[in-house]
């Protein structure tokens, strides 16, 4: 039998694989295309996994990326998870425990790094502050190398104030760990992606933290969503900071 895995779990989250060493159905938690949910024991994990048809792959489509996110959200309630990407299966139960069995120290070491843990996600619009004209004039001699060196300014000053704003939002919001991306949308406007790490406990603190923020920097448009599982955290071993 083929698995669809969805995400990697403590097994001691799940009573009911106490005493057992095959799949258990994970009662309550629905998978793609309806399809009953198992808990796949290996080791001191468990892989949360459906059973999977080869023409399944065809039927994957934007609702079964929003049903597999909601799984991981399901048992996220109740464990420590390690998602998988999307569309990610294993052609028989060998090929699931191997698959374990090899990157068990990884998994393990992750579940302990992000235990008790959940990822926030921010979006901060702000208006750019050198639009210019994105289009370089083409033509040869000095015309060109003045719009190279005005496209290098303009991009320049766009990143220093992508950073200078991610590093008011991290002095704000103190995550354990994050993971930035910034890109200039077509309206003109620059668009920060930010994902915060931060400890369970921290939940309520944060989310007064971002209605504090709202009121204080007026000339951004923010939108919170959270908590999540660690979805930007589950292949970081230290905290990290990245734009683009």
């Amino acid at each position: 039998m083929a698995w669809y895995a969805y995400c990697v779990a403590e097994r001691q989250a799940f009573p009911e694989l106490c005493r057992h060493r095959r799949p258990m159905p994970l009662n309550g938690v629905t998978g793609l295309f309806g399809n009953q949910t198992f808990l796949f024991p290996a080791s001191d994990l468990a892989v949360i996994v459906t059973e999977h048809n080869p023409e399944d792959s065809a039927k994957l489509d934007q609702q079964s990326q929003k049903d597999h996110a909601r799984v991981i959200a399901d048992c996220f309630k109740h464990s420590t998870v390690l998602p998988f990407r999307f569309g990610t299966t294993f052609q028989d139960d060998d090929a699931l425990r191997r698959s374990v069995r090899s990157n068990q120290r990884h998994f393990l070491a992750n579940v302990e790094r992000l235990r008790g843990k959940a990822e926030m996600h921010l979006k901060v619009l702000v208006d750019d502050t050198c639009p210019g004209n994105t289009l370089r004039n083409m033509t040869v001699g000095q015309e060109y190398l003045t719009s190279l060196r005005e496209s290098a300014s303009r991009q320049r000053e766009r990143q220093s104030k992508a950073r200078a704003l991610s590093v008011q939002m991290h002095r704000m919001f103190l995550p354990l760990a994050e993971e930035i991306t910034c890109k200039r949308m077509e309206s003109g406007k620059m668009l920060l992606d930010i994902a915060h790490l931060i400890d369970n406990k921290t939940i309520e603190r944060y989310q007064n933290k971002y209605s504090s923020a709202i009121q204080q920097m007026k000339e951004c448009k923010m939108q919170l969503s959270g908590p999540w599982p660690p979805y930007h955290f589950v292949h970081r071993s230290n905290p990290h900071h990245t734009q683009a």
